[in-house]
C-alpha cells in the first residue's frame, strides 16, 4: 500500500516539476466529479474532496481524500451492520475531458475476526465541471 502512494506521489511531483506553459497545479476543497467503483466486494460513490490536481492539456491528475458511501452487504451472522456506510477514502483520479477513472483505497477497520487492512479498488464517472 506503501508503494502505491509513493508511486502517486513521485508521479505528482515529476510533472509538477515538468510543468510546461500550459499545465496548472491547483488546490481545492470540491472539482464536482461523481464516481462509482468497485471495492472489495462491494461497490462505492464518491464525490473527490479535497485535493491537488494538476492541469496539463486536456487531462487532468487528482491525488486527494474521497468521502464517499460504501455499499457492501454484511454476511456476517448474528447482528450485522449497515449494507450503505459513509467513509472516507484516498486516490488518484485522471479526468480526461469530461470522463473520470479512479483508483481509490479504502480502509477496512480490525474486527474480532479479521485484521485491519488497505483494499483498492477502481471506478470510473463524470466530472461536472
Amino acid at each position: 500500500m506503501k508503494n502505491f502512494f509513493y508511486a502517486a506521489g513521485l508521479l505528482l511531483s515529476g510533472l509538477c516539476f515538468s510543468q510546461e506553459a500550459s499545465s496548472k497545479l491547483k488546490i481545492s476543497f470540491f472539482d464536482g466529479i461523481a464516481i462509482g467503483g468497485y471495492v472489495d466486494h462491494g461497490a462505492y460513490l464518491n464525490f473527490t474532496g479535497p485535493n491537488v490536481s494538476l492541469t496539463h492539456k486536456s487531462v487532468k491528475f487528482i491525488v486527494g481524500m474521497l468521502p464517499s458511501l460504501r455499499i457492501k452487504e454484511d454476511h456476517s451472522s448474528g447482528t450485522k451492520n449497515s449494507p450503505i456506510m459513509p467513509t472516507l477514502g484516498a486516490g488518484l483520479t485522471v479526468v480526461y475531458k469530461k470522463i473520470a477513472f479512479q483508483v481509490p483505497a479504502y480502509y477496512n477497520a480490525k474486527t474480532a475476526d479479521l485484521n485491519g487492512n488497505w483494499k483498492i479498488g477502481f471506478g470510473m464517472g463524470y466530472s461536472f465541471k
